[in-house]
């Protein structure tokens, strides 16, 4: 399979720590290449689709073992991290939304912190958020939906939304009090009306189905994306750290609600992508957010999008 990112994207060189390579702004593809590189989008096709990842926020965070180490020695972690050319006591966050166009919709999964960085990178690319027709929420992390509102508002006036059943109900029958099935209650139930449900393997639109990775949350879903034969899986929080989760897919991670569910589904997800050598885009991954599975020892290791696959 061949993927070929377009040349009109662009890498945020800031952000991206294991990238080097750069490609115009999508927003200004048709300028000539006039106007500076973006640094909140890169773009690349899959089949017909074009895919899209929306760097809406990056911060580092300290205490890295206590949060992707559980289980791990203090010497384990710290030769893990030194193997890699990382830190053992801080991590870099990336939150990346995925945005689809698919020909007919464009369908968007997850909206990110709801900090106005979502609305940023679509501008990049020519878009505002009532441009969205669908958003698929993988799960209810604030992470991921607190972009759903802004200002009391909603986002995506205009789209409809998609998440998984099991997901859903989970979350609505917390108390109130509760962080968040609340936050969940602001920003989600108030357009039910507009919420359709999926189960696993579940349809968001043609080439466009639901995978199941419980654990991280209990509803936790992926999208595999399929396009003239071409695939690649959105696999949102199946795995949290791109060097850490992979190397050692059974330490636990703090955000894992179900740690032994979490830890089958990783190793199962990320050994299908490496044997069929599907790309994948993971949430938390280092902007783009883009890569391969490769599998390393009992592990895996995360190998990061460069030039071959840019057009």
């Amino acid at each position: 399979m061949t993927l070929k990112f377009t040349r009109r994207t662009a890498l945020a060189a800031a952000a991206a720590l294991p990238l080097a390579a750069t490609a115009r702004s999508a927003s200004s593809a048709s300028s000539a290449g006039s106007k500076a590189p973006a640094s909140h989008t890169r773009s690349f096709k899959l089949g017909s689709f074009t895919v899209t990842a929306l760097l809406d926020s990056s911060r580092p965070v300290g205490d890295s073992k206590a949060i992707f180490g559980g289980g791990a020695s203090d010497a384990e972690f710290a030769e893990t991290s030194a193997q890699n050319f990382i830190p053992a006591d801080q991590a870099q966050f990336f939150f990346t939304p995925t945005l689809v166009d698919t020909g007919k919709e464009k369908i968007l999964f997850d909206t990110g912190l709801g900090q106005g960085g979502i609305q940023m990178a679509l501008a990049e690319v020519g878009l505002t958020p009532q441009d969205i027709d669908v958003v698929v929420i993988t799960h209810m992390h604030p992470d991921h939906i607190g972009g759903m509102t802004t200002d009391g508002a909603e986002t995506f006036s205009k789209a409809r939304y998609v998440t998984g059943r099991q997901e859903y109900d989970f979350w609505h029958a917390q108390d109130e009090g509760h962080r968040i099935g609340d936050l969940m209650a602001q920003k989600v139930t108030p357009f039910a009306e507009k919420l359709s449900f999926l189960e696993d393997s579940g349809t968001v639109a043609s080439g466009i189905n639901a995978m199941a990775s419980f654990g991280h949350t209990p509803g936790h879903m992926g999208y595999m994306l399929e396009s003239d034969g071409q695939q690649l899986m959105l696999t949102a929080d199946l795995a949290n750290h791109y060097v850490w989760s992979f190397a050692h897919p059974e330490w636990e991670v703090k955000f894992d609600m179900d740690k032994e569910a979490a830890t089958t589904s990783r190793r199962k997800i990320l050994d299908m992508l490496a044997s069929t050598r599907t790309p994948m885009i993971g949430y938390h991954m280092p902007f783009p957010a883009a890569g391969f599975v490769e599998t390393r020892g009992s592990g895996f290791r995360f190998v990061p999008v460069s030039y071959q696959m840019m057009g």
